[in-house]
């Protein structure tokens, strides 16, 4: 009888190990979750992020003087009075993002989707905008005239005319 229930154990203990390896394997296989990064107030002059998915990243009060962002998807991603003055951000999509306080002088914005973002107290003198989508965008009605002068093309992607998601011919 003693054989038996050692037996029954050995079974027991080996059904549970094997499993455990098969769990195990699973969990290597799986892919990890994708985590938003923190990168608020660092320094990253010239960085490039090209054609990079940072949804829901956070550049709060970041340098990123003369970065490339060219195509980048920045959907929700935080620029809260970052520093983007002479950045590349051609075609990169701000659907959603917070560019408060941000300065984006001198920025190429050439193609850019900025669509439902927030942008009230954004500096954007100089900018080129040429093909923006600004559609839904919140930015102050001074900062809209400055655009206006400027604003011209059609956006590539969503076919939208800058000026006229900037409102400016009404």
């Amino acid at each position: 009888m003693t054989s038996t229930i050692r037996q029954h154990i050995y079974t027991f203990l080996l059904s549970f190990v094997i499993l455990a390896v098969i769990a195990a394997g699973a969990i290597a296989i799986a892919p990890a979750p994708a985590f938003a990064l923190d990168r608020d107030k660092e320094i990253l002059i010239g960085a490039d992020f090209a054609g990079q998915v940072l949804t829901n990243d956070s550049f709060n009060k970041a340098n990123l003087r003369n970065s490339n962002f060219t195509k980048a998807d920045l959907r929700g991603v935080s620029f809260f009075a970052a520093n983007l003055e002479d950045a590349n951000l051609e075609g990169a999509n701000f659907s959603g993002a917070t560019l408060d306080l941000a300065r984006m002088m001198n920025a190429n914005l050439t193609n850019a989707i900025l669509e439902g973002a927030f942008a009230y107290n954004t500096r954007l003198e100089g900018a080129i905008i040429d093909g923006a989508d600004f559609t839904e965008t919140l930015l102050r009605d001074d900062m809209i005239k400055k655009l206006c002068e400027v604003a011209k093309g059609t956006n590539s992607v969503t076919g939208r005319d800058t000026r006229e998601t900037l409102f400016c011919d009404y």
